[in-house]
């Protein structure tokens, strides 16, 4: 099987570690430097103009910002 991968410039994040007893997200903000990476396309659940939210380990989500413009990512995902 393989594997479709998009290249991605992504930096500071937030990792969402579910919700509290209030229903409240419950995240952790990580700063750092935008640099590419390597992204498989099916770990990616939704594209904002300023977030990627791809799933991660154990069932958590992160919200990565991006480097780019949302429709140039946005005809790349989409593309068959």
């Amino acid at each position: 099987m393989s594997e479709n991968f998009i290249e991605i410039s992504l930096g500071s994040h937030m990792i969402s570690h579910g919700c509290d007893d209030s229903n409240t997200e419950v995240l952790e903000k990580v700063t750092a430097p935008l640099s590419p990476k390597l992204v498989a396309v099916s770990r990616i659940k939704s594209v904002s103009d300023k977030y990627i939210l791809t799933d991660y380990l154990d069932g958590q989500w992160i919200y990565w910002e991006y480097e780019g413009d949302f429709n140039i990512l946005k005809k790349k995902l989409t593309k068959k």
